[in-house]
Formats: structure tokens, sequence, C-alpha cells
């Protein structure tokens, strides 16, 4: 299995410090995560029939004419190159591993290609996956561009996955609406802006065919009677959505201002920063010596990724750290 973001236990049981010293800034999941509500006394007990007005709170939430709820999109990246004979598959990089490696594992044909060259593979390849934005770097593609490739890509019989994971921050960013147009598949996350990782909760956009097909490969009860619960829950809540809004743009503002105080040159969105660091794996040891448990892309990237503290306590402990690097860095 590829390594992820997260791991909290594995960096206590490595480095030796109890779980609860750590500062986790390893996942770009927003710190301040939607307060569950409390579920009917019978949530566990049923079978997880389609709950009334689910689908219909994620299709407004996200703008999409039609969705399909998955157990986190990563069971979409794992099911969606099982419904198509093996092809030339073209990847976004540095991206989501997870997508090549799905592509790869279900026998297409995979190109890993840097953002700015994307545009020259839309008339050779079956598929093309894109996350935007992008995870790690936060690079945006124009929707207006996303769509082009699109047509020219379902001209041919091929699609576009377009992975908006992040895009919650950037709503004038997401194709979601144009989702029914054949070809284009849109994946969104519950996880990262309301703060629920653990709900195991995601959606796809796309014509009915290609949902109809992807469900029959997931099989049944494929989201939990109380993941559609809490899911309700926070696609409906307006004010909450609009309020944590606003405190994640000023939270990644501020991220991004702390990094440039200390000669860090990052880019982003407003769940996280990333930068190609000459030394990443030492940042990596230096930092898990403070406590704080970052995301280290050692192997092509070779950068690293900061999520948001959640806490002022959680501020200072970075800052300290970040200046101990820039001491330890002139020396």
């Amino acid at each position: 299995m590829l390594e992820h973001g997260g791991n909290l236990r594995e960096a206590a049981l490595r480095h030796g410090r109890p779980l609860a010293d750590w500062l986790d800034l390893s996942t770009g999941i927003n710190p301040d995560f939607y307060p569950v509500p409390a579920l009917q006394a019978n949530a566990w007990h049923r079978l997880p029939e389609p709950h009334p007005g689910f689908i219909e709170a994620a299709q407004a939430y996200y703008g999409a004419p039609r969705m399909m709820p998955v157990a986190g999109t990563q069971a979409a990246i794992q099911g969606l190159p099982r419904l198509r004979p093996a092809g030339r598959v073209v990847v976004s990089a540095p991206s989501y591993a997870e997508h090549a490696h799905c592509w790869r594992q279900a026998g297409h044909q995979v190109e890993e290609v840097a953002y700015d060259a994307l545009g020259r593979y839309a008339d050779d390849a079956d598929v093309m996956v894109v996350c935007n934005p992008n995870n790690p770097t936060g690079a945006l593609i124009a929707p207006e561009q996303l769509l082009a490739w699109a047509g020219r890509l379902a001209a041919r019989g091929g699609w576009l996955v377009v992975d908006e994971a992040f895009g919650d921050t950037v709503p004038q960013a997401s194709v979601a609406r144009w989702s029914d147009r054949p070809g284009l598949i849109v994946l969104r996350s519950v996880g990262k802006f309301f703060g629920l990782a653990g709900l195991r909760l995601g959606f796809v956009a796309a014509e009915q065919g290609l949902l109809d097909r992807l469900a029959e490969w997931l099989g049944p009860w494929s989201v939990s009677g109380p993941a559609q619960e809490i899911g309700l829950a926070a696609l409906s809540d307006k004010t909450w959505q609009e309020e944590t809004l606003a405190w994640l743009l000023q939270s990644g503002d501020r991220l991004h201002r702390l990094l440039a105080h200390f000669d860090i040159e990052a880019s982003g969105t407003a769940l996280f920063q990333w930068w190609p660091e000459r030394r990443p794996e030492e940042f990596a040891q230096h930092m898990a010596a403070h406590g704080i448990w970052v995301r280290l892309f050692p192997v092509k990237a070779r950068g690293i990724r900061l999520g948001l503290p959640g806490n002022e306590a959680g501020w200072t402990r970075l800052q300290d750290a970040l200046g101990a690097w820039k001491i330890k860095e002139k020396r």
C-alpha cells in the first residue's frame, strides 16, 4: 500500500513520542471539523437504505446535476479503472499517488505528466486524470480548459476524471455543474473541508449510465447509514459552511505568510501549503523532533506539505519549530 498523511500512530511508534504529544499537520484536513449531530436511535441497526434528501443535499451543495455517494473518493479511484479496457492514461504529476497506482493495477498504461504539459495529451490519451486544485501543489486549471479537454476526450470515447477533493475553498474552479456531459467525471470529498475524513464519504458526479456501472461494481450498501445521516446534516448547514470557508481562507493565508517569514516559498490551498524542499527528509526529521508530523514527499516531487494548526498553541509550536530549522540551515 502507498504511504499517506495521517499515519500518526506510526509516527508515535517510530519516534517514541506519545500520541497526545503530536501536532499532526500531515493531512490537509480541516482541523476544525463539523460538529457531528446525534444519530437516530436505530442508525446502527438498519441496513443503509438511501437517506431521504441525502443525494439532493449533495447535488445542491456541489452544484452537480447527478451524484452518487461512495465510501470516500478512494472507492471511486479504485473502481473507475475497472470500468474500461486497458488503455493509455495520463495523470497530472506530482499528484495524489493513488490515481496512477490504481490505473496501473488495473492494467492500464500510465504516464505521469507535469501540470503545464497536460494539454498536449488530450488528443492522444484514453483517460486524463487531473487533481484540481492539485494535491500537493495547489495548482489550478481553469474550468474552461478542463471542459475543452473533456470534449476532446469524449469525442473519442475517452474520460476526463477531475478530482476536486480540495475544491470546497475554490468553488469557482469546479466543473461539477457540467458533469452530465459525456466523458466528464468529477470526484468530491466530505473529508477535507468538513474535516470528517473518518466518515469515509465522497461523491462521484457523472452521466447516469456511468454512475450505474460504478454502482454495480461497488455493490450494495457501499455508504453506511450513519455516514448518510451525518453527511446530510453537514451538506445542508449553510451557516457553518460560510463561517468555515471564511476561517479557512484566513488560516491558509496565515500559513502562507508564516512560511514566507522564514523564506519558504510555498504554494497551496486554504487547507495546506507545499514547497519543493532541498532537504525534505531532514526537515521532516527536524519537525518530528519537535512533535510536529508533516507530509514528506521523498520521491519525484521531493517536497513538504503542511496542513493547518487547529489552535493558537499549534501555531506557536509550528512557528518555534520553523525558527529552529532556520537557525539550523544557517549553520
